[in-house]
């Protein structure tokens, strides 16, 4: 990362080093990054406190025509050069703010991180929220999609698809991972491998830690890089640095990355879990003598996030193809429970390390699709939310839920089944998120208004070509 602790010293940086472009960057509010760039010459120590103005009416989910002013105030300590640009930039990343009142703005998604951090830390429950997402991803060779009147498709095509075993490639070498059997193979089977360690480098360049690196489950190149945890704004900035070092790396080689959750059809889809632990200063909150090594605390956050699950996957699995993956009798973390080994729990309790500094839990259901700062936000407000009232998490699941009668099956309370429900659940839980004004009912109504319009509604309006299958000859 760059050493600069003042602006001074980051325009003294910029000089010395010969940068050529500043670029700022924002998260829009459903969770894309967004971007404008000016010539070195134009960064100033002012601008750090000033900002700069931009159109915040064209920016999804925002500012209305007749309000659209918005201010970026870039943020000191998140200074890196991009390794990707041909000219020499600064990238850094901002926080928005109202031109006329100088107030942080409640839609922006980094604010509402922000202030997730800081009401944790009035609550007088902790000091520090940590979060660890292991983003999974898959690797494609070539993408098409449309949507028209007449017509509607998707053709994914990959080097490493299993359905291409059979397909003259001059030659073809095989080496295709089986479907649901791409874990943890060697090269050649494993064909990513210098990709991926080349993307692990880059995120280490620009100040992302990273702990492993190897080959996901499904065929057709799924990928899994894991990042060292970090405090939750840090966190959220250091995946969206994620994302933007591998779609970008894997363009350098013609190919293409999506976090999208289900991609494909009939093999495993790309999830997100998420370890988190609350610390008091240097001690580790969820660390205790109760079950798998938690702490009464632990317990109780658990319990929060549990009851709450249904509204927090609104945010943490926040598009209609994040449904496609939480499909019960399948991988996916589908069971409103929790286990200290059972992988088809919602939350497990990892057990590697009897350390108390390892001690965490691992939220299982969410997905790369979403907002990392919503995301981790909702979490943590879930479980303060079961820290301050106590909310006990019943009996751990250590059972395989494949092998429960049915009676016992039925239960065990499972995830919405659709981005509706969630957005359904949302609306009608979401008191716990309001707390320290973390979230505002504005931010409420106005994500469960986009989310139906532009993707529920947009999604259940169009013939699927699957239906063609099943109905046209009716």
């Amino acid at each position: 990362m760059i050493p600069a602790k003042t602006p001074k010293e980051l325009m003294a940086f910029v000089e010395r080093e010969k940068v050529e472009i500043v670029d700022f960057r924002f998260m829009d509010f459903p969770g894309l990054w967004q971007h404008f760039s000016i010539p070195a010459r134009e960064l100033s120590e002012k601008t750090f406190e000033e900002g700069l103005g931009f159109d915040g009416s064209s920016i999804r989910g925002w500012q209305a025509i007749n309000e659209s002013d918005m201010l970026v105030i870039p943020v000191l300590e998140s200074a890196f050069l991009d390794p990707f640009t041909q000219h020499k930039t600064l990238v850094l990343i901002c926080n928005i703010h109202d031109p006329v009142t100088h107030e942080a703005y409640t839609k922006d998604p980094r604010n509402i991180a922000r202030k997730a951090e800081a009401y944790l830390k009035s609550s007088g429950i902790g000091t520090t929220a940590y979060f660890g997402p292991e983003a999974e991803f898959f690797v494609f060779d070539d993408i098409r999609f449309d949507q028209t009147v007449n017509a509607g498709y998707y053709y994914i095509d990959s080097m490493e698809g299993r359905w291409n075993s059979g397909r003259e490639e001059n030659p073809n070498l095989g080496y295709k991972p089986r479907y649901k059997e791409g874990y943890f193979p060697v090269p050649p089977t494993d064909s990513l491998q210098d990709l991926r360690s080349e993307m692990t480098l880059i995120l280490e360049s620009i100040g992302v830690p990273i702990e492993a690196q190897h080959h996901e489950v499904a065929t057709g190149g799924q990928c899994e890089i894991d990042m060292r945890f970090d405090s939750l704004v840090t966190m959220a900035d250091k995946l969206l640095k994620y994302k933007y070092a591998i779609k970008n790396t894997a363009r350098k080689y013609n190919k293409t990355v999506t976090f999208m959750p289900k991609p494909l059809f009939g093999d495993n889809g790309s999830g997100m879990h998420v370890h988190v632990s609350i610390w008091k200063d240097d001690k580790n909150l969820f660390a205790g003598n109760g079950y798998a090594g938690l702490s009464e605390t632990a317990l109780y956050a658990i319990g929060g996030i549990l009851k709450h699950a249904p509204a927090i996957l609104a945010f943490t699995n926040p598009t209609t193809n994040s449904y496609k993956r939480l499909v019960p009798g399948f991988e996916a973390p589908v069971n409103l429970a929790y286990s200290s080994r059972n992988r088809s729990a919602a939350i497990r309790i990892p057990m590697y390390s009897d350390s108390p500094k390892a001690k965490r839990i691992e939220f299982r259901c969410p997905d790369p699709s979403c907002n990392p700062y919503l995301a981790f936000s909702a979490i943590l407000m879930a479980a303060i939310d079961g820290i301050q009232n106590k909310i006990d998490p019943g009996q751990p699941l250590d059972k395989n839920i494949y092998d429960l009668p049915p009676e016992e099956a039925a239960q065990v309370p499972q995830t919405p089944g659709s981005l509706r429900e969630a957005l359904k659940a949302l609306e009608e839980d979401h008191d716990f998120l309001l707390k320290g004004d973390v979230f505002t009912e504005d931010v409420i109504e106005t994500w469960i208004s986009y989310k139906m319009q532009n993707e529920v509604l947009a999604v259940e309006t169009r013939p699927h070509p699957w239906e063609f299958a099943l109905y046209y000859d009716i």
